[in-house]
Formats: C-alpha cells, sequence, structure tokens
C-alpha cells in the first residue's frame, strides 16, 4: 500500500477521534456546562451539522486547487476548531466550536479517496478507499476510548486538545508524503457538471441509505456511555473498553468491507443494513445484559463501517466523470445521518420512553435505509436491460456496475 495512502488514514484517524469521541463524555461535558444528556447530544449533531456544509462548499471552493495542499489546509482548520472546542466557556460557545471542527471533515474525505483510489489499479479501488477510512475505524479503537479516559480522568477539554496535535500531527505526514503532482486532474469538468451528479438517481438512492441507514447507527450509539451506564449497570471506567471492543469491530467491518466492495457494492450494503437492523433489534432487547449488549455493539460497529468503502465506489461509479463533489457529498449525507438520529434519539429519551428507545428509532431508520437500496437494485437492473439492448442492438459495451 504507498505510503500516501497511510498519511491520508492518519488524518482520518484524527477527525475520527474527534467525531466520535464526544459520544464517549458526553456525561462529562454536560456536567461540567450545566445541561443533560438529551442537550448534550448536541454536540454530536453540531458536529454533523458543520459537516453537511462544509462538504459542499469547501469542496467547490477547492475543487481546481492542489490536491496535497487542499487536504494539509483542511487538516488546519481542524487543528483550529479542536483548539477553540478545548477552550469553550460554555454550552453556545462549544456548540459553535463544534459546528467549525466539523466543517472541513466532508471535503478531506471526499479528496482523500479521490486521491487513494488513483493510486491502486481498478480492482483494488476498494481496499485504497477502506484503508484512508480505517483511520475512522481505528479512530473508534484507540482515539475514543483514550480521549474518554481522559475526560474521565482530567477533564474534556484535554482531550480536545489532544485531539488538536492529532491534528497537527497529520497535517505534517500529508504535507511529507501526499503525492506532490497530482495523479489524475482534481476536476476535468466545471462546477456545474460537479453539482450536476446529485441529480442521477442512483447518486440520490445511494444518499439516501446513508442518511437513514447509517442514521440507525447514531440514534443508538450517539448515547451509548448512558445507555451502558444507566441500563446495563456498567462502570464509567468501563465504558471505555467497551468502545475499543466496539472501534476494534468498526476495523474488521472497514477491512472486511473494502474487500467486498470489490466484489458487489449492492451486495456489501444489504447485507450490511440487514445486519444492522438485526443488531438494533438485538440491543433494544437484550441491553440489560452486558455479555449481549458488548457483542451486539461489537456487531453494530462491524456492520456500519463495513458499509463505507461501498458506498464510496458506488456513487463515485454513478457520477458520470464529475465524482469529486458527490464524494464529500458522502460525508455530508453521513452527518445528516449523525444529526437525525442523535435528534431522533435524543428526542425518545426526553419524551420518557427510556434508553432502549434510540435503538428501535435506529432499526426502523436501518430498515429505511435497506428500501431505498431495494429501489437502488431495482434502477439498476433496469439500467442494465436497457444497455444489454442497447448493445444487442449494436450500441456501445455495457459498463458494469454494482
Amino acid at each position: 500500500m504507498p505510503i500516501a495512502i497511510l498519511a491520508l488514514a492518519l488524518g482520518s484517524f484524527g477527525i475520527g477521534t474527534t467525531e466520535f469521541v464526544i459520544m464517549g463524555m458526553l456525561p462529562q461535558v454536560g456536567g461540567d456546562l450545566g445541561v443533560d444528556v438529551a442537550t448534550a447530544g448536541q454536540y454530536v449533531s453540531s458536529y454533523a451539522i458543520g459537516v453537511v456544509v462544509g462538504a459542499p462548499l469547501l469542496t467547490a471552493a477547492t475543487v481546481r486547487l492542489p490536491r496535497r495542499w487542499t487536504l494539509v489546509g483542511l487538516l488546519g482548520l481542524f487543528v483550529v476548531g479542536n483548539l477553540l472546542s478545548a477552550l469553550a466557556p460554555g454550552h453556545l460557545a462549544l456548540l459553535a466550536t463544534r459546528f467549525l471542527t466539523g466543517l472541513p471533515h466532508g471535503a478531506f474525505f471526499g479528496v482523500a479517496v479521490l486521491v487513494a483510489a488513483s493510486l491502486v489499479g481498478p480492482h483494488r479501488r476498494g481496499r485504497a478507499m477502506a484503508t484512508v477510512l480505517l483511520g475512522l475505524s481505528v479512530a473508534n479503537v484507540v482515539g475514543v476510548p483514550s480521549g474518554t479516559y481522559i475526560a474521565q480522568q482530567f477533564g474534556w477539554r484535554w482531550t480536545f486538545g489532544a485531539i488538536a496535535l492529532i491534528g497537527l500531527a497529520a497535517m505534517t505526514v500529508v504535507a511529507a508524503f501526499a503525492p506532490r503532482q497530482d495523479p489524475a486532474a482534481a476536476s476535468t469538468g466545471s462546477i456545474r457538471a460537479e453539482l450536476g451528479a446529485f441529480a442521477r438517481p442512483q447518486v440520490l438512492l445511494t444518499l439516501a441509505v446513508v442518511v437513514f441507514g447509517l442514521g440507525g447507527l447514531f440514534a443508538s450509539y450517539s448515547y451509548v456511555a448512558p445507555m451502558l451506564t444507566a441500563v446495563t449497570g456498567l462502570a464509567d471506567s468501563t465504558v471505555p473498553w467497551v468502545l475499543v471492543l466496539v472501534g476494534i469491530g468498526m476495523t474488521a467491518g472497514s477491512l472486511v468491507g473494502g474487500r467486498l466492495a470489490d466484489l458487489s457494492t449492492l451486495g456489501t450494503l444489504a447485507a450490511g443494513l440487514a445486519l444492522v437492523v438485526a443488531v438494533l433489534l438485538g440491543l433494544a432487547v437484550f441491553l440489560a445484559s452486558a455479555p449481549a449488549a458488548i457483542a451486539l455493539l461489537f456487531l453494530l460497529g462491524f456492520a456500519s463501517l463495513g458499509m463505507g468503502p461501498a458506498i464510496q465506489m458506488r456513487v463515485i461509479d454513478h457520477a458520470g466523470g464529475a465524482p469529486t463533489i458527490v464524494s464529500a457529498g458522502v460525508q455530508s449525507a453521513f452527518n445528516m445521518a449523525n444529526t437525525i438520529g442523535a435528534w431522533l434519539g435524543g428526542a425518545v429519551i426526553a419524551a420518557g420512553a427510556g434508553l432502549r428507545a434510540p435503538n428501535v428509532v435506529g432499526a426502523a431508520l436501518a430498515l429505511t435505509g435497506l428500501l431505498f437500496l431495494a429501489g437502488s437494485a431495482v434502477l439498476e437492473i433496469r439500467e442494465r436491460r436497457t444497455t444489454a439492448a442497447r448493445v444487442a442492438a449494436g450500441g456501445q459495451q455495457p459498463v458494469p456496475v454494482g
């Protein structure tokens, strides 16, 4: 694997840590700033909204710039956001700094996966993208539990300060090892063509799969710390170790998902979403059992992150030669899922439904994502039949998809 891809994975590790670590330290942040757990869940949503807003805007603004320096600049903004989060004086200030920190997230991943895919052969694209996304998974094995431990022992502000240092290290490594000459042009078309990719039905359906399917993950995982302590009965000191196991599941899912995506993006997504639905329903029933809850959370991480490479490949394959902004759009969709899932999970808790309820909401969201995927599959079958008919009539050779 080219060292440039590993450098990009380090950047994704820092970004993944700051995105997910807040979920493990909601009790500490909320308690310090004087807000309840449901309100503290807004720190998850504000970051996600930053991603949704920043992904298309920053990608469009940088699409003609050298990819190497675009990545470095985005990581620089990430460092500033985390430093300001560490210094936030109150609830509203932290909401604002979390929004700022989320702005470069989508643009970074949108560019990073394209650079990674361009550095390997066509039959290894899924694995190259999976390596970049692996940083997100490793963040959940190492970064999130470590950040949660730091928050419990020294205070949550130290966690954001440590993440800023990770971002600074990632900036240095990416600047040193990312390709100095772009292996492919950043964009061969206009901004209009890039934005036009979002009008393609398969792109829209795949993004809908992300919003609803992975919304199921965040409805549950956003409240993992209070669920484990209040319902499962685990001590606060045990939560970071559970998060390590969840992160291991995410890492394994990313590795397996990259290989499966090279075989079939559609099949990988169908299996992943079905597993997410089953796991979340299982959590709703067996959350009070520590062994069952831990095993199911491991599977939730495995299934959710295992879909990442297939999602990226599917939207790029259907983008019609304008992949940059639509690739970043995957991260916008991912964090719309984060926003919707965290909000709905918090809403049912605030309504008095209890800490099991977010898992039921999550299962319903994931099932909705599976329905959108079924629509995408039907459309793909029709497209293949149409293409085959054109070939039979003397048209062009069909392009394999799915």
